[in-house]
């Protein structure tokens, strides 16, 4: 009787010193805000590829969200990838039909140091309040390992559903003013 409690308890700490690690996603700071306003997305990296230092970190901007101006960071090289989108918007009176549809960050983060990669956005109003909006983020690392936060959830599902679940971002109404 003893023996099985002794491995019960045994069973119940690995858990919780696993579960860390299973919750240890690329996440972002601020998990709602509302259509048709400025966004600011600070991409959290907390870790490695198991044990490999981080060496790019990819965010992918979904449809609806342009402006993007991302912010440099001492010791790494920034690149933006520009695509056309799917369709044209009105940014205070400009008509954008192509944007950055990709931010990249090349350097190095020790798998023991955390970091954040910030960027600047706008959240058209062809963005539905009450749906969330995924931004999916790959860290590459070396010895070509991945971490690939991209699965996005079908209906009915969550991000507690996947491995791998992209960062989101919950859309609120636009903000009224007066």
């Amino acid at each position: 009787m003893l023996f099985d409690i002794r491995l019960g308890a045994l069973g119940v700490a690995v858990s919780l010193l696993a579960a860390p690690a299973a919750f240890a996603h690329a996440t972002l700071e601020t998990q709602e805000a509302p259509v048709n306003a400025t966004y600011k997305g600070v991409v959290r990296v907390p870790h490695g590829c198991h044990g490999a230092p981080t060496l790019k970190v990819r965010v992918q901007i979904p449809e609806g969200v342009i402006a993007i101006k991302p912010m440099p960071k001492p010791g790494w090289q920034l690149e933006t990838v520009r695509s056309p989108y799917t369709k044209t918007y009105d940014y205070f009176g400009t008509s954008m039909a192509e944007g950055v549809k990709e931010i990249v960050w090349t350097g190095k983060l020790l798998d023991e140091h955390y970091d954040e990669f910030v960027f600047r956005s706008w959240l058209t109003d062809s963005l539905k309040p009450d749906t969330t909006l995924y931004f999916p983020i790959v860290q590459e690392c070396e010895g070509g390992q991945a971490e690939r936060w991209i699965e996005i959830p079908a209906d009915g599902k969550t991000r507690a559903d996947y491995k791998h679940p992209a960062p989101g971002v919950k859309l609120a109404p636009p903000k009224t003013t007066h």
